[in-house]
């Protein structure tokens, strides 16, 4: 799998679950709705209030896991932020072009925008005898 086959990928199941660090240094994860802009950054949205947005304001290291369900798997490692002004406008909408039911939950204020830039990301298929993990070349950051 390439860069755009991983964006296709996320594209397609919509869904991930999505660990950071607690205040003492547990895992703490959720499982939410992600989008992916067209650079490859992870979008997804929370609760200005809650565990995981504190949890990335304090360090914003971050792991995230696609699919499984079909026997195929894209972990994923990077660094999450709260983008701002243009950059808040081109992720918003990578992810109500996703999922355009929360646009009201955005447009209210209710939730916040989180961006994840990724280091590191690996595509396994284990359909077959044996498993075929494959590093995912990532481009640069900007």
């Amino acid at each position: 799998m390439n860069h755009n086959g991983m964006i296709e990928y996320v594209r397609e199941r919509r869904t991930g679950v999505v660990s950071t660090l607690g205040p003492g240094g547990e895992p703490q994860s959720a499982y939410l709705t992600l989008a992916v802009t067209d650079r490859g950054e992870f979008v997804f949205d929370a609760k200005p209030d809650s565990r995981k947005v504190a949890n990335l304001r304090r360090d914003g290291r971050i792991a995230i896991v696609v699919g499984g369900d079909d026997g195929t798997t894209l972990q994923c490692e990077g660094v999450a932020d709260i983008p701002a002004d243009d950059e808040f406008e081109r992720c918003k909408a990578a992810y109500l072009r996703a999922f355009p039911e929360f646009a009201d939950s955005l447009a209210g204020g209710n939730v916040v925008v989180l961006r994840v830039a990724l280091h590191w990301a690996r595509y396994g298929d284990f359909r077959a005898g044996a498993p075929e993990p494959r590093e995912i070349r990532l481009p640069s950051s900007p």
